[in-house]
């Protein structure tokens, strides 16, 4: 939820064939991150995926592949994990494609708007 008097930077997004909201959080972010179709995305992640002996939504399979293709890696300090939120990113980072890892999901930001299914951003 945005602060008073703050506009959301969610937009909704679903690239997924058949409209479904499934487990497939990593496969939508890169949709966006590579500008590719969802099922390019999703049959180059598997690919890949196999090549390294590991799911397609594995972090280790989704962030070599994003690094493959360009992107680098980066940390956020470890100061306030639980107050710092996807809202306060895209503010902090107003300009630039990301794809953000928040543990347990994956969205893709740019120019200071996030694209999920749902409001992910607290």
């Amino acid at each position: 939820m945005a602060h008073m008097g703050q506009k959301s930077s969610f937009r909704y997004y679903n690239p997924n064939p058949f409209g479904r909201d499934t487990s497939d959080c990593v496969v939508r972010a890169l949709t966006l991150a590579l500008d590719m179709n969802w099922d390019d995305t999703y049959k180059e992640l598997c690919r890949h995926g196999f090549q390294l002996g590991l799911m397609p939504n594995d972090n280790a399979a989704w962030e070599t592949y994003l690094i493959e293709h360009g992107y680098e890696r980066r940390i956020l300090p470890n100061t306030c994990p639980a107050c710092y939120t996807l809202e306060d990113f895209c503010r902090d980072h107003a300009y630039g494609d990301y794809v953000v890892a928040t543990g347990s999901h994956v969205i893709f930001a740019s120019d200071g708007l996030f694209y999920d299914t749902s409001d992910s951003g607290n």
